[in-house]
Protein backbone atom coordinates (compact mmCIF):
# COMPACT_ATOMS: atom_id res chain seq x y z
CA UNK A 1 0.00 0.00 0.00
CA UNK A 2 1.39 3.34 -0.60
CA UNK A 3 0.95 6.29 1.48
CA UNK A 4 0.02 9.83 1.19
CA UNK A 5 2.20 12.37 3.74
CA UNK A 6 -1.10 14.19 4.06
CA UNK A 7 -3.63 13.50 6.83
CA UNK A 8 -5.58 14.04 10.21
CA UNK A 9 -6.73 11.69 12.91
CA UNK A 10 -8.74 12.56 16.26
CA UNK A 11 -9.08 10.55 19.45
CA UNK A 12 -11.08 11.02 22.72
CA UNK A 13 -10.72 8.65 25.54
CA UNK A 14 -11.66 9.06 29.09
CA UNK A 15 -11.77 7.07 32.62
CA UNK A 16 -14.19 8.16 36.03
CA UNK A 17 -11.36 10.93 36.38
CA UNK A 18 -10.34 11.87 33.63
CA UNK A 19 -10.85 12.70 29.74
CA UNK A 20 -8.13 12.93 26.87
CA UNK A 21 -8.14 14.08 23.09
CA UNK A 22 -5.75 13.67 20.51
CA UNK A 23 -5.05 14.89 17.47
CA UNK A 24 -2.66 14.32 14.85
CA UNK A 25 -1.74 16.30 11.69
CA UNK A 26 0.83 15.24 8.74
CA UNK A 27 1.87 17.06 6.28
CA UNK A 28 4.40 16.87 3.58
CA UNK A 29 8.36 16.52 4.64
CA UNK A 30 11.41 15.14 3.28
CA UNK A 31 12.12 13.48 6.29
CA UNK A 32 10.10 11.63 9.34
CA UNK A 33 9.81 14.72 12.28
CA UNK A 34 7.29 14.92 15.23
CA UNK A 35 6.39 18.40 16.98
CA UNK A 36 4.31 17.45 20.08
CA UNK A 37 2.34 20.59 21.53
CA UNK A 38 0.81 18.90 24.57
CA UNK A 39 0.37 19.98 28.52
CA UNK A 40 3.05 19.38 30.60
CA UNK A 41 1.31 16.50 32.68
CA UNK A 42 2.02 14.60 29.39
CA UNK A 43 5.30 15.30 29.31
CA UNK A 44 6.01 11.79 30.59
CA UNK A 45 4.55 9.85 28.32
CA UNK A 46 5.85 12.10 25.35
CA UNK A 47 8.27 9.70 23.89
CA UNK A 48 5.81 6.84 23.97
CA UNK A 49 3.13 8.44 21.61
CA UNK A 50 6.09 9.00 19.45
CA UNK A 51 7.19 5.49 19.16
CA UNK A 52 3.83 4.82 18.65
CA UNK A 53 3.60 7.17 15.68
CA UNK A 54 6.94 5.97 14.44
CA UNK A 55 5.90 2.70 14.20
CA UNK A 56 3.43 3.59 11.38
CA UNK A 57 4.37 6.55 9.63
CA UNK A 58 7.76 6.29 8.35
CA UNK A 59 8.26 10.32 6.77
CA UNK A 60 6.29 13.22 6.93
CA UNK A 61 5.52 16.24 9.52
CA UNK A 62 4.00 15.15 12.06
CA UNK A 63 1.81 17.62 14.52
CA UNK A 64 0.32 16.29 17.82
CA UNK A 65 -1.93 18.09 20.38
CA UNK A 66 -2.98 16.65 23.57
CA UNK A 67 -6.30 18.28 25.77
CA UNK A 68 -6.12 16.35 29.16
CA UNK A 69 -9.19 17.20 31.31
CA UNK A 70 -9.68 16.18 35.01
CA UNK A 71 -13.46 15.40 35.46
CA UNK A 72 -14.82 18.16 37.94
CA UNK A 73 -14.89 16.71 41.53
CA UNK A 74 -13.55 13.28 40.85
CA UNK A 75 -9.96 14.59 42.12
CA UNK A 76 -11.24 15.97 45.25
CA UNK A 77 -11.76 13.79 48.81
CA UNK A 78 -13.81 15.36 51.40
CA UNK A 79 -12.22 13.52 54.94
CA UNK A 80 -13.24 14.43 58.78
CA UNK A 81 -10.45 16.48 60.52
CA UNK A 82 -10.02 13.99 63.51
CA UNK A 83 -7.08 16.08 65.17
CA UNK A 84 -9.46 18.80 65.50
CA UNK A 85 -12.54 17.19 65.86
CA UNK A 86 -10.99 15.19 68.73
CA UNK A 87 -10.22 18.37 70.51
CA UNK A 88 -13.56 19.66 69.71
CA UNK A 89 -15.34 17.21 71.01
CA UNK A 90 -13.49 16.88 74.07
CA UNK A 91 -13.70 20.80 74.66
CA UNK A 92 -17.70 20.32 74.39
CA UNK A 93 -18.27 17.17 76.52
CA UNK A 94 -16.03 19.01 79.10
CA UNK A 95 -18.96 22.22 78.92
CA UNK A 96 -21.31 19.42 79.32
CA UNK A 97 -20.24 17.52 82.08
CA UNK A 98 -18.74 21.01 84.29
CA UNK A 99 -22.34 22.37 84.06
CA UNK A 100 -24.00 19.19 83.72
CA UNK A 101 -25.96 20.33 80.24
CA UNK A 102 -28.58 18.11 79.49
CA UNK A 103 -28.19 18.54 75.15
CA UNK A 104 -25.99 15.28 73.70
CA UNK A 105 -23.01 16.28 71.90
CA UNK A 106 -23.97 15.67 68.30
CA UNK A 107 -23.01 15.10 64.75
CA UNK A 108 -25.21 18.31 63.70
CA UNK A 109 -22.88 19.86 66.56
CA UNK A 110 -19.72 18.33 65.38
CA UNK A 111 -20.11 19.31 61.95
CA UNK A 112 -20.83 23.24 62.69
CA UNK A 113 -17.16 23.52 63.59
CA UNK A 114 -15.70 25.37 60.37
CA UNK A 115 -12.84 22.95 60.67
CA UNK A 116 -14.20 19.81 60.73
CA UNK A 117 -13.68 18.73 57.65
CA UNK A 118 -10.45 18.50 55.48
CA UNK A 119 -10.68 18.25 51.25
CA UNK A 120 -7.87 15.91 50.30
CA UNK A 121 -6.07 16.44 46.43
CA UNK A 122 -6.11 12.65 45.04
CA UNK A 123 -3.26 12.51 42.27
CA UNK A 124 -4.69 10.51 39.25
CA UNK A 125 -2.19 7.49 38.65
CA UNK A 126 0.70 7.63 35.86
CA UNK A 127 -0.36 4.65 34.51
CA UNK A 128 -3.75 5.16 34.59
CA UNK A 129 -3.36 8.57 32.22
CA UNK A 130 -1.25 6.53 29.98
CA UNK A 131 -4.16 3.77 29.95
CA UNK A 132 -6.47 6.22 28.59
CA UNK A 133 -4.03 8.75 26.40
CA UNK A 134 -2.84 5.24 24.52
CA UNK A 135 -6.15 4.75 23.85
CA UNK A 136 -6.95 7.85 22.64
CA UNK A 137 -3.36 8.30 20.82
CA UNK A 138 -4.37 5.27 19.00
CA UNK A 139 -7.69 6.02 17.85
CA UNK A 140 -6.31 9.65 16.38
CA UNK A 141 -3.17 7.75 14.59
CA UNK A 142 -5.44 4.84 13.15
CA UNK A 143 -7.39 7.68 11.56
CA UNK A 144 -4.79 9.39 10.16
CA UNK A 145 -3.16 6.70 8.76
CA UNK A 146 -7.07 5.66 7.12
CA UNK A 147 -6.53 8.83 5.17
CA UNK A 148 -3.34 8.90 4.41
CA UNK A 149 -4.11 5.20 2.59
CA UNK A 150 -7.15 6.83 0.93
CA UNK A 151 -4.92 9.74 -0.51
CA UNK A 152 -1.92 7.53 -1.48
CA UNK A 153 -4.60 5.61 -3.67
CA UNK A 154 -5.85 8.49 -5.03
CA UNK A 155 -2.29 9.43 -6.07
CA UNK A 156 -1.39 6.10 -7.68
CA UNK A 157 -4.56 6.58 -9.67
CA UNK A 158 -3.43 9.86 -11.21
CA UNK A 159 0.48 8.71 -11.24
CA UNK A 160 -0.22 5.63 -13.15
CA UNK A 161 -2.68 7.30 -15.77
CA UNK A 162 -0.17 9.69 -16.34
CA UNK A 163 2.15 6.85 -16.91
CA UNK A 164 0.29 5.58 -19.41
CA UNK A 165 0.07 8.68 -21.48
CA UNK A 166 3.52 9.08 -21.31
CA UNK A 167 4.25 5.77 -22.45
CA UNK A 168 2.18 6.46 -25.44
CA UNK A 169 3.47 9.78 -26.52
CA UNK A 170 7.00 7.58 -25.78
CA UNK A 171 5.60 5.16 -28.76
CA UNK A 172 4.87 8.10 -31.07
CA UNK A 173 8.31 9.23 -30.44
CA UNK A 174 9.62 5.68 -31.63
CA UNK A 175 7.98 5.32 -34.53
CA UNK A 176 8.85 8.79 -35.89
CA UNK A 177 12.60 8.40 -35.67
CA UNK A 178 12.76 6.36 -38.33
CA UNK A 179 10.85 8.71 -40.39
CA UNK A 180 12.98 11.53 -39.65
CA UNK A 181 16.60 9.96 -40.92
CA UNK A 182 14.51 8.82 -43.96
CA UNK A 183 13.26 12.28 -44.32
CA UNK A 184 17.03 13.58 -43.78
CA UNK A 185 18.08 11.19 -46.93
CA UNK A 186 15.52 12.55 -48.73
CA UNK A 187 15.88 16.03 -48.27
CA UNK A 188 19.85 15.80 -48.95
CA UNK A 189 19.29 13.86 -52.68
CA UNK A 190 17.20 16.53 -53.45
CA UNK A 191 19.17 19.50 -52.11
CA UNK A 192 22.29 17.85 -54.20
CA UNK A 193 20.21 17.13 -56.97
CA UNK A 194 19.25 21.03 -57.56
CA UNK A 195 22.96 22.04 -57.14
CA UNK A 196 24.62 19.40 -58.88
CA UNK A 197 22.51 18.51 -61.11
CA UNK A 198 22.58 21.02 -63.66
CA UNK A 199 26.07 20.53 -63.85
CA UNK A 200 26.44 17.55 -64.27
CA UNK A 201 27.86 16.18 -61.63
CA UNK A 202 27.43 12.39 -60.20
CA UNK A 203 26.23 12.27 -56.66
CA UNK A 204 28.06 10.39 -54.30
CA UNK A 205 25.99 7.90 -52.86
CA UNK A 206 28.93 6.92 -50.53
CA UNK A 207 29.01 10.36 -49.17
CA UNK A 208 25.42 10.76 -48.65
CA UNK A 209 25.54 7.23 -46.74
CA UNK A 210 28.26 8.51 -44.58
CA UNK A 211 26.50 11.77 -43.63
CA UNK A 212 23.05 9.65 -43.02
CA UNK A 213 25.01 7.75 -40.85
CA UNK A 214 26.26 10.67 -38.79
CA UNK A 215 23.02 12.27 -38.61
CA UNK A 216 20.82 8.85 -37.41
CA UNK A 217 23.30 8.44 -34.65
CA UNK A 218 23.22 11.84 -33.51
CA UNK A 219 19.51 12.19 -33.79
CA UNK A 220 19.27 8.33 -32.40
CA UNK A 221 17.24 8.10 -28.68
CA UNK A 222 16.28 4.01 -28.89
CA UNK A 223 18.73 3.68 -25.56
CA UNK A 224 16.84 6.58 -24.08
CA UNK A 225 13.11 5.42 -24.84
CA UNK A 226 14.64 2.14 -23.76
CA UNK A 227 15.73 3.33 -20.44
CA UNK A 228 11.90 5.14 -20.44
CA UNK A 229 10.22 2.06 -20.55
CA UNK A 230 12.51 0.63 -17.41
CA UNK A 231 11.30 3.69 -15.40
CA UNK A 232 8.14 3.32 -16.33
CA UNK A 233 7.77 -0.38 -15.14
CA UNK A 234 10.38 0.09 -12.22
CA UNK A 235 7.67 2.70 -10.97
CA UNK A 236 4.77 0.33 -11.43
CA UNK A 237 6.57 -2.19 -9.19
CA UNK A 238 7.72 0.66 -6.34
CA UNK A 239 4.34 0.94 -6.26
CA UNK A 240 2.94 -2.53 -5.77
CA UNK A 241 5.70 -3.27 -3.21
CA UNK A 242 3.90 -0.92 -1.02
CA UNK A 243 5.84 1.18 1.95
CA UNK A 244 7.64 4.27 2.08
CA UNK A 245 8.17 4.36 -1.85
CA UNK A 246 8.49 8.40 -2.05
CA UNK A 247 12.56 8.78 -2.22
CA UNK A 248 12.83 6.24 -4.74
CA UNK A 249 9.92 7.68 -7.39
CA UNK A 250 11.62 11.30 -6.69
CA UNK A 251 14.75 9.17 -8.11
CA UNK A 252 13.20 7.28 -10.92
CA UNK A 253 11.61 11.02 -12.02
CA UNK A 254 15.15 12.85 -12.04
CA UNK A 255 16.19 10.25 -14.64
CA UNK A 256 13.39 9.72 -16.52
CA UNK A 257 13.68 14.28 -16.78
CA UNK A 258 17.32 13.29 -17.68
CA UNK A 259 16.11 11.27 -20.38
CA UNK A 260 13.54 13.06 -21.66
CA UNK A 261 15.26 15.81 -21.93
CA UNK A 262 18.38 14.20 -24.00
CA UNK A 263 15.45 13.17 -26.36
CA UNK A 264 14.13 16.88 -27.09
CA UNK A 265 18.14 17.91 -27.75
CA UNK A 266 18.75 14.95 -30.38
CA UNK A 267 15.57 15.62 -32.11
CA UNK A 268 15.49 18.20 -34.84
CA UNK A 269 12.10 17.69 -35.37
CA UNK A 270 9.27 19.64 -34.48
CA UNK A 271 6.47 16.93 -34.09
CA UNK A 272 8.43 15.41 -31.49
CA UNK A 273 10.00 18.91 -30.23
CA UNK A 274 5.85 19.21 -29.46
CA UNK A 275 5.86 15.37 -27.93
CA UNK A 276 8.40 16.02 -25.93
CA UNK A 277 6.66 18.97 -24.30
CA UNK A 278 4.00 17.31 -23.35
CA UNK A 279 5.99 14.30 -21.83
CA UNK A 280 8.06 17.15 -19.98
CA UNK A 281 4.56 18.53 -18.84
CA UNK A 282 3.18 14.93 -17.59
CA UNK A 283 6.28 13.91 -15.56
CA UNK A 284 5.95 17.44 -13.68
CA UNK A 285 2.79 16.60 -12.62
CA UNK A 286 4.09 13.28 -11.66
CA UNK A 287 6.84 15.08 -9.74
CA UNK A 288 4.40 17.14 -8.03
CA UNK A 289 2.20 14.48 -6.92
CA UNK A 290 5.09 12.11 -5.62
CA UNK A 291 6.05 14.78 -3.61
CA UNK A 292 2.88 13.68 -1.47
CA UNK A 293 3.96 10.04 -0.97
CA UNK A 294 5.53 8.90 1.68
Amino acid sequence: MTYSMTGYGRGEASSDRIKIVVEIKSVNHRYSEIVAKIPKKMNPFEERIKTMIKDQVQRGRIELYVNYEEQVGADYSILPNDAVLDQYYAALKHLKDRYALRDDVTLSLMSRHPEAFRVEYVEVDGEAIWSVLEKAAAAAIGQMIEMRKTEGAKLVVDILERISQMKSRLEKIESQSPQIVEAYRQKMRDRLTDLLGDMGIQIDEARIAHEIAIFADKTNVTEEIVRLKSHFDQIADIIDQGGAAGRKLDFLVQEMNREVNTIGSKSPDFEISNDVIELKSELEKIREQIQNIE
